[in-house]
């Protein structure tokens, strides 16, 4: 029996996601596979080295930088996140990866990545953080506010635009039981995008894209539709956020970095034996 981790994107509503990971991961809580979006993807490798608290510890630390996330990066490189600083400075220097651990774990890990021509989500498993960089920053990278990032000749942006929730895609890689942990409460529903602004910044260059980006709300809905039809039939376990605490994409300020992180420990370590007997049954 294959046993899934499926983590949705959400930029820094991924803080909710880190809590709950650093839970399962002080107990003892395993997977043969894990596949994440954009923020589920950036944060969800620290799972894999082992490294309890680096995700909510430089956040904090970085995210007020002007330089490091918001306007300034934006103007000065056409990314809202200051790529060298954020995806080599940080975990090479400033507050290490342990890519090393990660590699060992064995643990096939999938990041989620928008091919911007083809419209299409594609699903690379990334082996090396370090020498994967590239595809976990294609996956995190926002529409609108993030140049696209070339991997082998083909231009990517955030994979949650096509595929927000890859439980489907692990179901069809023989997954038998998979926990999906969400960044949005019970009560959210995706609204539209204005085609005005969609089509003025992708419809001429990548029009399959922007048609994608118009459809997301659709598409995501969808998903979840059918996400809590599974969730009903016992056939999935859902963790998601048990309150609506408001927080920004890029959100700057500690205080609430943190409180979204306690939520997500706190909400994991209020279902644990719940998981450990779904992820049990029938073993």
């Amino acid at each position: 029996m294959k046993v899934g981790l499926v983590l949705e994107g959400g930029a820094m509503r991924g803080m909710y996601t880190a809590g709950v990971l650093d839970v399962f991961l002080e107990n003892g809580i395993e997977f043969d596979g894990i596949i994440g979006v954009s923020a589920g993807a950036i944060f969800g490798v620290n799972f894999l080295s082992k490294q309890k608290g680096r995700v909510i510890r430089y956040n904090k630390r970085f995210n007020r930088d002007k330089n490091y996330l918001g306007l300034r990066p934006l103007i000065k490189t056409g990314n809202i996140v200051d790529t060298e600083l954020a995806y080599n400075k940080v975990p090479r220097e400033l507050d290490i990866f342990d890519d090393t651990t990660y590699m060992a774990s064995k643990v096939p890990f999938y990041a989620v990545v928008t091919n911007i021509e083809t419209g299409q989500a594609e699903y690379k498993q990334v082996t090396s953080v370090f020498e994967q960089m590239d595809t976990l920053r294609a996956s995190a990278s926002m529409p609108f506010v993030s140049k696209p990032v070339v991997i082998d000749g083909n231009k990517y942006l955030d994979g949650a635009i096509v595929d927000s929730i890859p439980f489907e895609k692990f179901i069809e890689m023989g997954y038998d039981k998979l926990v999906v942990v969400l960044t949005k409460d019970k009560d959210y529903i995706k609204k539209p995008m204005s085609p005005f602004i969609t089509k003025a910044a992708y419809g001429k260059k990548y029009p399959k894209f922007e048609y994608r980006l118009r459809q997301r709300y659709a598409m995501y809905n969808s998903t979840m539709e059918r996400l809590k039809a599974l969730e009903q039939k016992g056939e999935v376990f859902v963790v998601q956020p048990s309150q609506r605490l408001e927080m920004s994409r890029i959100e700057k300020d500690p205080n609430k970095l943190q409180a979204l992180y306690d939520l997500g420990i706190k909400d994991a370590q209020g279902i644990l034996e719940d998981i450990r007997e779904y992820l049990n049954d029938g073993r």
